[in-house]
């Protein structure tokens, strides 16, 4: 696991913020405890442990003794992330601040799908994050780091992106009320740039890829310059974190408070898979689902695949890679979650794969043409490596299974544009028509 410099956790401590731990409203939310080491600390801006540089995660004083009235009570709330409000870092109020309100999104039965990849009828389902105000799946995160940059008086809303994080932020800042400034790559697609640079915020490209972005931004914590910013997924990921637990909230709830059999979950920097399965924890141990065996697959793309590299080898390590593919929104070479992946998808009885660049645009043109949706570079890898996984048969055609779409395919345009076009051009008559084969 990569381990933060004691000179990072101090710079980070010295942040002016205008709140301290006993002002801080975030609900449920009792501290930040270490993955690592179990040692507990006030909520605050910080991410790594002071004794081990272990990740902090947010702990929680849970609701208790009352599955039922709780089970109705989320069913009673708004249709977005906030009817799962008393499982969130976030104030009781949280619905009545300004604020994007993703979430609720579709859980599509795909039984078209499902006939091309030789799933049985009912048992295949693609959980559509599209559908959030950017459209995708950053949204929900953003909305959890909102609401802690709240907190602790931040007026600058920052990130360090691969592209989708960076709209998120800019929407989300824009509507809240925040400063925006944020950090991407200088070579995203375009369409991820223009979508970033549109809501008004400050959108800064950095020569490098996506690591020498983060390193960047962790570099800024320290500094003077960036007194009063809120990085949603440096110093404020804790709670960032917290946004992609809705995924499994949503999906067990849409399945009629049950479990899915089978998950398969893109990969970038981790979170979302580690989430994920946060949230079935929390579910089963709050009572609003069944305890049943679960299998948690990851997706990558081959050409940034260092989660896929150390699982297919048996390492509990992960090496990082200089990524190289066109699933931009996953190409991150140095994942911080990795390690967490790997325990999560042996411990389930998953698996983590890779595909080709080849078989991402296969998969998103299948998606498209079975299903009616459009899924983006990562989606198309989250898809690839299920008809990957399904033809090896490590994925159980007869069970429940989940495939994540992260975000819309308008936003990566490029990677289909070769192969996508007219049918034919013809003149506006009927000969023309039929000459074309159309008839």
């Amino acid at each position: 696991m990569r381990k933060m410099r004691r000179k990072g956790l101090a710079s980070m401590a010295s942040q002016t913020v205008v709140t301290t731990p006993d002002t801080v409203d975030l609900g449920p939310a009792a501290g930040l405890s270490c993955r690592e080491c179990g040692e507990r600390f006030a909520l605050g801006p910080i991410f790594a442990c002071e004794i081990c540089f272990g990740p902090l995660e947010v702990a929680y004083d849970f609701p208790s003794g009352d599955p039922e009235g709780l089970r109705k009570r989320i069913e009673n709330g708004p249709e977005n992330i906030w009817r799962y409000a008393p499982l969130l870092p976030v104030p009781a109020d949280v619905a009545s601040k300004p604020n994007l309100n993703p979430g609720w999104t579709k859980l599509v039965q795909a039984d078209n799908l499902a006939r091309e990849l030789g799933v049985e009828p009912g048992k295949l389902h693609v959980k559509d994050d599209s559908g959030n105000p950017t459209h995708s799946f950053k949204d929900r995160v953003v909305a959890q780091a909102i609401e802690a940059a709240r907190a602790f008086g931040f007026t600058t809303l920052s990130c360090s992106s691969t592209g989708n994080l960076a709209g998120a932020v800019g929407a989300a800042a824009a509507r809240a009320g925040f400063r925006s400034c944020v950090f991407i790559p200088h070579d995203l697609e375009q369409g991820k740039v223009v979508m970033a640079a549109v809501y008004g915020g400050e959108l800064v490209g950095i020569e490098g890829n996506y690591d020498d972005v983060n390193r960047f931004c962790s570099e800024l914590i320290g500094d003077p310059a960036g007194e009063g910013w809120g990085f949603v997924n440096v110093n404020l990921r804790p709670y960032y974190g917290e946004g992609s637990k809705t995924l499994a909230y949503e999906i067990c709830e849409q399945l009629g408070w049950r479990i899915p059999d089978q998950i398969v979950i893109p990969i970038a920097s981790g979170s979302q898979l580690t989430k994920i399965d946060k949230g079935i924890q929390e579910l089963i141990k709050l009572g609003l689902v069944e305890d049943r065996p679960y299998k948690i697959f990851g997706a990558q793309a081959e050409g940034c695949s260092p989660v896929s590299v150390a699982f297919k080898a048996g390492h509990d390590v992960v090496r990082p890679q200089k990524p190289d593919t066109i699933a931009k929104s996953l190409a991150i070479g140095n994942p911080a979650d990795g390690p967490y992946v790997l325990d999560i998808c042996r411990r389930t009885g998953g698996a983590v794969e890779d595909v080709t660049d080849e078989q991402i645009v296969d998969a998103i043109k299948l998606l498209a043409r079975t299903e009616g949706i459009f899924t983006e570079t990562a989606g198309g890898t989250t898809l690839g490596v299920a008809k990957k996984l399904i033809e090896a048969g490590a994925i159980d055609p007869s069970l429940t299974t989940v495939v994540i779409n992260t975000g819309d395919g308008l936003k990566t345009l490029d990677a289909v544009a070769p192969t996508a076009g007219m049918s034919a051009v013809i003149r506006p008559n009927l000969d023309s028509f039929r000459e074309a084969g159309l008839a």
